[in-house]
């Protein structure tokens, strides 16, 4: 789906770089609409230091970073487990302009993420869902919470029961909601 007038993201050249790689090998990219409401959180809230696992081929970094471009700088902390889809990532961040305000880890993001280097404004967890327990997703959340700044943003992709029956339950300290994004968007609050 080529940019419209409707995008938040009015850079034509980041666009090309996302149309390409959402079709590229191997890629499971965010929804254009997902793409475009994480852009229009982080412009919002000023975010300038985002993190999101699982990179893949960069689609969603691709957003996040040129949000972080557009609030005057920052960095977006990635991690990827599959090294081919890390240096693609990297490319296709170069290719948009945007390698500058990037750092993509390989490795598994339960370790890669250990120490994110200070307080996070906005996270996207979108790993692979899998069969038996306690998803990637809710690893890498309990793992990030005591890294994310009171009042930061999180989405979720994938909508992973344990991962959602921890962001909802107030004990965890979030505040959160399902959208109607791509059928499983988790919208959340670090309270």
């Amino acid at each position: 789906m080529p940019q419209t007038s409707a995008s938040p993201l009015h850079d034509p050249a980041v666009h090309a770089v996302i149309e390409r790689a959402r079709t590229g090998r191997g890629a499971f990219p965010v929804a254009p609409e997902q793409g475009d409401l994480m852009y229009l959180i982080c412009r919002a809230t000023g975010a300038t230091r985002v993190a999101e696992f699982a990179t893949s081929l960069g689609v969603s970094t691709l957003y996040l970073t040129a949000a972080v471009r557009d609030n005057g700088g920052g960095i977006v902390i990635g991690s990827e487990i599959v090294a081919a889809k890390a240096e693609q990532a990297r490319a296709n961040l170069n290719e948009a302009g945007l390698a500058e305000f990037a750092e993509i880890r390989i490795g598994d993001a339960r370790q890669t993420f250990a120490d994110l280097g200070g307080p996070i404004d906005f996270l996207l967890v979108d790993g692979w869902p899998t069969d038996r327990g306690p998803t990637l997703a809710r690893s890498v959340i309990e793992l990030t919470a005591p890294q994310l700044r009171p009042g930061a943003i999180v989405v979720n992709d994938n909508g992973e029961e344990d991962y959602i029956a921890y962001v909802r339950n107030p004990a965890n300290g979030f505040l959160s909601m399902p959208l109607p994004l791509k059928g499983s968007t988790e919208l959340s609050i670090r309270r």
